[in-house]
């Protein structure tokens, strides 16, 4: 599984990798994190509110942190 964080580096995008390496620890699968920072790579997602998170290519949530709890349901 390859999971991408997108966002430019904030605190938000910094929570939201947080969370995410969380819920795999928790749910004990073994996954790929990546951060993605440039914007013409983020675009080409379509995500136009950073931060967000993309599992196998496909964006999941967007705008917003979401919590451990909430991530798991998306892996």
């Amino acid at each position: 599984m390859v999971i991408k964080v997108l966002g430019s580096g904030c605190a938000n995008c910094k929570k939201l990798e947080e969370n995410t390496r969380k819920a795999t620890l928790e749910l004990g699968i073994e996954a790929t994190i990546e951060k993605v920072t440039d914007f013409k790579d983020i675009a080409a997602y379509g995500v136009m509110k950073t931060p967000a998170l993309v599992v196998d290519e496909k964006v999941k949530l967007m705008g917003r942190v979401p919590s451990t709890e909430e991530i798991k349901k998306y892996l």
